[in-house]
């Protein structure tokens, strides 16, 4: 499936184009686009996975979530100790 792109413009410091440009001398990626997609992806994910980290910090210490953890430790308790038997045998 063939992905839609937009051209778009960025500015960046002459020190940090001049970087770039130097790893795609080396070989070490094939063009400034994918250096930037890549470099993107990256920071994009790194962010998205900061705000899950949040969020779950937020739930230990959320009341209701943790006393509905208990409850479900609970209710699977018996399930999990056949499990850990059935490993055992």
């Amino acid at each position: 499936m063939k992905q839609n792109k937009i051209r778009t413009t960025i500015t960046l410091s002459a020190e940090l184009l001049a970087r770039a440009d130097r790893i795609i001398r080396e070989g070490k990626i094939n063009s400034r686009n994918n250096l930037f997609a890549q470099a993107l992806e990256k920071e994009i994910a790194a962010i998205e996975r900061a705000e899950i980290d949040s969020a779950l910090i937020e739930m230990t210490q959320d009341p209701e979530y943790q006393q509905e953890v208990m409850q479900m430790e609970t209710e699977f308790a018996s399930a999990s100790w056949e499990a850990w038997q059935t490993e055992e045998a």
